[in-house]
């Protein structure tokens, strides 16, 4: 359920890719022009412009827009500009390997995607970067937060809404007994279980968890774990509950406060808006009492400010 706002008159690609030419020219470029093109078009529809401008222009799009922008509007356009799955892998190289590591953000996009999701990435990664994501991980993780995501993106688990009943208690006490029932935490359940159930075995996990020790399975994960591979276990547990009041979470963190944490705010708001930032948008409303919409409005300013508006849908 996305919230993007594809105009009512279908404009071509071609259309498009000459108004962007015609926004560059001259003196400056008309940054409100270039905003009402790219922000109201789906991936398909950008990946079109993209190659529309290459072969009338002879010259990358995401080139030129990257000469014209600057800030965190280039940043946030530029990631716009991608695909889904090439977004993805983008975020992630740049997060392990770019000037500034950044585990944390690595690790909630792997965690919180879906294993088609991860699967398509990954082969996205190898062939953007020549390097397998595994080595990149490799590189950059360690110990226990190392092996959730090793485990997390390499294993196919099971999409669909069945859950296997009989392994619920099971699962649930295994959890109890390497955590909150012992000295010491046995991580390798944890890394196992989190690893290779599916999400909507893991919420019902969580469910059973509650009613059989009357903890809840995240106040467990908090006490026993700690770091990025608390962070981790956090990031997979909750969006197997609810992605989307775990995303609407991770944006008030990055705008609550003195400062706002453009990174994490661009990144969340461009990767949900074709996925599911309707439901982002209600979780927010409900926890927060005001609207999303709001808090970026008062957040952020200028072109920044009416891009990521317009991204949710409501520019003003």
């Amino acid at each position: 359920m996305a919230s993007l706002s594809v105009p009512p008159v279908l404009t071509s690609p071609h259309d498009d890719a000459i108004q962007l030419y015609k926004a560059f020219k001259g003196f400056g470029c008309d940054k409100a022009a270039v905003i009402n093109i790219v922000a109201h078009r789906d991936a398909t529809q950008r990946a079109l412009i993209q190659q529309e401008y290459r072969s009338m222009y002879s010259e990358e799009l995401n080139k030129r827009l990257s000469k014209e922008l600057s800030g965190n509007l280039e940043k946030a356009v530029l990631l716009w500009m991608y695909d889904p799955a090439g977004r993805d892998a983008t975020i992630v190289r740049n997060a392990l390997s770019g000037d500034i590591v950044d585990p944390k953000a690595a690790t909630e996009v792997i965690c919180s995607r879906t294993p088609s999701q991860i699967q398509y990435f990954k082969q996205l990664y190898h062939s953007m970067f020549d390097v397998y994501l595994e080595q990149d991980i490799e590189f950059v993780a360690f110990e226990d937060h190392k092996k959730l995501l090793l485990a997390y993106a390499s294993t196919m688990r099971y999409e669909g809404p069945e859950v296997d009943r009989a392994s619920l208690e099971h699962d649930a006490k295994a959890l109890f007994k390497a955590g909150e029932k012992k000295l010491g935490t046995d991580e390798n359940t944890f890394i196992r279980i989190f690893s290779e159930r599916s999400r909507t075995h893991l919420a019902a996990v969580s469910a059973a968890y509650h009613s059989m020790y009357g903890n809840s399975l995240k106040k467990a994960v908090k006490s026993e774990t700690s770091g990025l591979f608390e962070f981790a276990l956090l990031t997979i547990l909750q969006c197997a509950e609810n992605p989307a009041k775990y995303f609407a979470k991770e944006l008030h963190k990055a705008m609550k406060g003195l400062g706002t944490d453009d990174t994490t705010l661009i990144r969340i708001l461009v990767t949900r808006t074709e996925i599911d930032m309707e439901y982002i948008k209600a979780e927010y409303q409900k926890k927060h009492k005001r609207s999303l919409n709001d808090a970026v409005h008062s957040e952020t300013s200028g072109d920044y400010r009416t891009f990521l508006l317009s991204l949710l849908g409501t520019a003003r």
